[in-house]
């Protein structure tokens, strides 16, 4: 059997002097795509945050993509896509410049990147638009596009279909779809339990920084 691309045990991370993950035990393989759902607080960010490698472990062990979350926190994350609430775009850029320097870090073809704006919807009127120029929904499909861009093997999004319109956001689904299954693992946090619970393979519950898995029956509730 391969290594989990996330492998957490009992981790802890504290934000301020706040324990936002509480002991945190979850191990995640490749192709999953894991819905995290729970109240605003209760640590499905922070989550995020500590599998891209962006926040601190302070207890427990834990491997991303097989690196070491206390020693090899940088090399996680050359290996993982984040969309948080921020798009992380460069705003004087054009969005075709934000998608080609991102798919760039990676060593992507040009056809490559043009494959994500299309995919994403931003290849023709848009891509020679500075991005503070767009909307709130453009800017999201940029930032997707991204991702795709990147070619990550770890997808962490946090509320992905924020800001997106019904087409968008389909398009969104299907990416995520192919991208999990040509081998990506995706872990989405997400209140849209309707739309992103049928993306999921599986769904964890974040509950005061603990995660609990949910059994099948009862991934959607009435």
């Amino acid at each position: 059997m391969s290594a989990p691309v996330v492998d957490l045990t009992d981790a802890v991370a504290v934000l301020g002097s706040f324990p936002a993950l509480a002991g945190a035990s979850i191990r995640i393989d490749e192709g999953d795509i894991v819905l995290l759902r729970g109240p605003n607080g209760a640590g499905k960010t922070t989550l995020l945050r500590l599998c891209a490698g962006l926040v601190p472990m302070v207890r427990g062990s834990g491997r991303i993509l097989g690196f070491d979350l206390g020693t090899q926190r940088e090399s996680i994350r050359r290996h993982v896509g984040v969309l948080g609430h921020q798009n992380g775009l460069y705003l004087d850029l054009t969005v075709g410049e934000n998608i080609r320097f991102w798919g760039a870090t990676v060593g992507a073809s040009d056809s490559e990147t043009h494959a994500a704006m299309e995919r994403l919807g931003v290849a023709d009127r848009l891509v020679d638009v500075p991005v503070r120029k767009l909307s709130a929904g453009q800017k999201r499909r940029t930032a997707l596009a991204c991702l795709v861009a990147r070619r990550a093997q770890l997808w962490l999004l946090d509320e992905p279909h924020a800001g997106l319109d019904a087409s968008a956001r389909d398009e969104l689904d299907a990416t995520l779809r192919q991208a999990a299954a040509a081998g990506a693992t995706i872990v989405v946090a997400s209140h849209e339990l309707e739309r992103a619970g049928s993306l999921a393979t599986r769904t964890v519950d974040v509950v005061a920084g603990r995660l609990h898995e949910v059994a099948p029956d009862q991934e959607h509730p009435s």
